[in-house]
C-alpha cells in the first residue's frame, strides 16, 4: 500500500495538465479515514448508532482534557502531510521513499527520549548503516529528479520538506503511541478525536495556501480517479499504522518500510524512466539491511520491569 501510495501521488503530481490542490486533498484523506472509523465503530457495536453517539459522547465531550492531547499527533500529521506532497513535488518516488526512511532513526531516538525503551547495540549499528545508505542516495537525487519527470523539481525544497516530515512522523508516531498505550480508550475512539483534530488543521491549510483558488475553482478542481485513489491510498495506509502502533510498536513499521523501498524503486524504474546507479543500488541496499535489522531485534526493546521481592530483583 505505501508503495503505490508513494508512486501514485507523484504521478500525480507530475503528470502534465490540470494539478490539484495537495491541500485539499489532505483534507478529504482525514475525512476518508474519519467516515471508514465510524464505520468500523459502527460495526463493533452491531450497527447501533446510538450505543456510538454515547461512546463518542463520553470520549470527546466528558474528556476534553484527553480530546486536547490528541490535537497534538494530528495537528504535526497533518504539516507531515503537505510537507509530505512538497516533497514528492520535487524528488523523485524512489528518492523519496529511502530518504524518508530518516524516520526509522528519528523514531528511536524519541522512542528513547519520550518512552524510556532501551535500544541494543546491535539495533544502534543499524541506525548508522541506515544513514550511510540514505547518504549515498541522496547523492544522485537532484540527478534522479530530471531523469523522472518533465516538470522541473527544487531538491533542496524537497530535501527541506521532507525533513521535516521525516521528524513529524517519528514525533507524532511516538506520541500517539504513548497515549494508546498508556490509556484504555479504544483505538477507534482515539483514531475518531485525533482525525477530528486532522480535519481541522487540514481545513485551515486549504484556507491558508489554497482558498483563494478553491474560490475561483472548486474545492475539487483538478481531481481525476488517479487522484480520488491516492485519497483512498492515504486514509487506508492511516489507519493502518494506527493498528500496527497499537498492537506492536513504531519499530515494526520497518517491515512495510523495506518491502516499500523496493516495490517503489521497481515502479519508477519500469513506469517513471528512473535511471539508477551503482550509488542507489548500494545506499538501497544498506538501507534494506538496516531496516531488517532494527526491524527484527534479538531482544525485546521494552524496558523489562524490576520486580523486588525481599532483597532480591528479577529483571
Amino acid at each position: 500500500m505505501a508503495a503505490s501510495y508513494t508512486v501514485l501521488m507523484r504521478y500525480t503530481r507530475t503528470v502534465e495538465g490540470v494539478r490539484y490542490y495537495s491541500t485539499t486533498t489532505v483534507f478529504v484523506t482525514e475525512c476518508a479515514k474519519m467516515f471508514f472509523t465510524l464505520c468500523i465503530l459502527l460495526k463493533e457495536h452491531k450497527g447501533s448508532i446510538r450505543k456510538v453517539s454515547q461512546e463518542l459522547k463520553g470520549n470527546i465531550v466528558g474528556k476534553p482534557m484527553e480530546m486536547l492531547k490528541m490535537s497534538v499527533p494530528s495537528i504535526v500529521y497533518a504539516i507531515q502531510n503537505n510537507m509530505t506532497f512538497i516533497g514528492l513535488s520535487n524528488l523523485d518516488a524512489a528518492t523519496y521513499q529511502v530518504t524518508y526512511q530518516m524516520k526509522i532513526p528519528c523514531t528511536a531516538l524519541l522512542s528513547v527520549m519520550m518512552l524510556g525503551r532501551s535500544l541494543s547495540s546491535m539495533q544502534w549499528i543499524a541506525v548508522f548503516v541506515l544513514t550511510g545508505g540514505v547518504i549515498l542516495v541522496q547523492g544522485i537525487g537532484g540527478e534522479a529528479v530530471s531523469h523522472t519527470t518533465g516538470t522541473e523539481g527544487n531538491y533542496v525544497v524537497g530535501l527541506t520538506a521532507l525533513t521535516i516530515a521525516v521528524f513529524c512522523s517519528g514525533f507524532a508516531g511516538v506520541y500517539f503511541e504513548k497515549l494508546l498505550k498508556g490509556s484504555d480508550t479504544s483505538l477507534w475512539v482515539r483514531n475518531v478525536q485525533m482525525y477530528s483534530w486532522g480535519m481541522l488543521s487540514a481545513f485551515l491549510g486549504v484556507v491558508m495556501h489554497d482558498w483563494q483558488n478553491v474560490r475561483e475553482n472548486g474545492f475539487l478542481y483538478g481531481y481525476t480517479p488517479l487522484v480520488w485513489l491516492v485519497v483512498l491510498l492515504g486514509s487506508g495506509g492511516g489507519i493502518y499504522t494506527s493498528i500496527v502502533v497499537k498492537y506492536t510498536d513504531n519499530i515494526m513499521k520497518g517491515f512495510a518500510a523495506a518491502a516499500a523501498i523496493v516495490l517503489s524503486t521497481i515502479a519508477s524504474i519500469m513506469f517513471m524512466g528512473l535511471v539508477v546507479g551503482w550509488m542507489f543500488v548500494m545506499g538501497a541496499s544498506l538501507v534494506i539491511a538496516a531496516i531488517f535489522l532494527y526491524g527484527l531485534p534479538k531482544t525485546n526493546t521494552e524496558k523489562l520491569p524490576v520486580r523486588k521481592s525481599g532483597t532480591a530483583q528479577n529483571v
